[in-house]
């Protein structure tokens, strides 16, 4: 399976142009499964704690319009968060689209910060709380946006469903890089899945340089296979959906904790 994660720029002006080099690349590279960033196609809301349901709206506007270009990624399958509405409330909603079916939801981030630069949880409700996998192309993926890597009973959880992937779509700072790394090789390790990361890149008005540096983690020692850089900020890699199977089987993943 071969996978592709990112670090895009989240500034509206240079956006177009950094989408046309990921096009370029992921068809190059025949890229299967492409993972974008946190709500990647609009500005940052929280980045403020002042919360206006109109930028809300004008963030679901920005990203109806560039789901509908997915399909210049030449990918059967991209995966990132969009933010939604449902009952009246505002949810971060991570969602995984194939050519054949298009847009499914997936999964609602749970855990949110609420901090200078980070005022998730002023803007948008906690999801329902399930994390459960879903199928994807030669395997299944489970969800774990951004903070909710941090929780890590989660990916435990994900790996005795049979996950061969966990994705971390995220929205992540720098100084903060080396600690993110970290808790993706764990959640490699605990759960004996990938780790796939993809993160924002450049400037950001309210708390300076976005951390960039998306990932791919091997599920059974939890070694980094490859990072991505403002010089590379594109990483193509093809993975074994069986080696995570097999990573189930061996320390620490085979302990019982019930």
């Amino acid at each position: 399976m071969r996978v592709t994660v990112c670090e895009l720029n989240n500034d509206r002006r240079e956006f177009a142009e950094v989408w046309t080099a990921l096009a370029e690349h992921t068809r190059s590279e025949k890229s299967e499964v492409v993972l974008l960033p946190e709500m990647p196609f609009h500005p940052w809301l929280p980045s403020t704690r002042n919360v206006n349901p109109q930028a809300w709206q004008a963030s679901i506007d920005a990203h109806d319009r560039w789901m509908a270009r997915l399909p210049e990624l030449g990918a059967e399958i991209v995966i990132a968060t969009r933010p939604t509405v449902r009952d009246g409330r505002r949810f971060n909603q991570g969602f995984v689209w194939d050519a054949a079916t298009g847009v499914r939801a997936a999964h609602e981030k749970r855990y949110l910060p609420d901090e200078e630069g980070f005022w998730e949880a002023s803007w948008y409700a906690r999801g329902s709380g399930a994390f459960t996998t879903v199928p994807v192309g030669r395997g299944t993926l489970g969800f774990a946006i951004c903070t909710d890597l941090w929780f890590t009973e989660h990916a435990r959880a994900y790996g005795k469903q049979g996950a061969h992937v966990i994705v971390c779509p995220r929205a992540t700072p720098a100084g903060t890089v080396e600690k993110w790394i970290a808790g993706g090789r764990v959640a490699a390790v605990v759960s004996g899945a990938y780790c796939l990361s993809s993160n924002f890149s450049g400037r950001n008005e309210q708390h300076g340089t976005w951390g960039g540096t998306g990932w791919i983690i091997e599920p059974e020692e939890g070694r980094v296979l490859g990072t991505t850089s403002v010089e590379t900020p594109f990483l193509t890699l093809e993975i074994d959906p069986s080696a995570a199977d097999r990573a189930k089987n061996t320390y620490p993943r085979y302990v019982d904790d019930s």
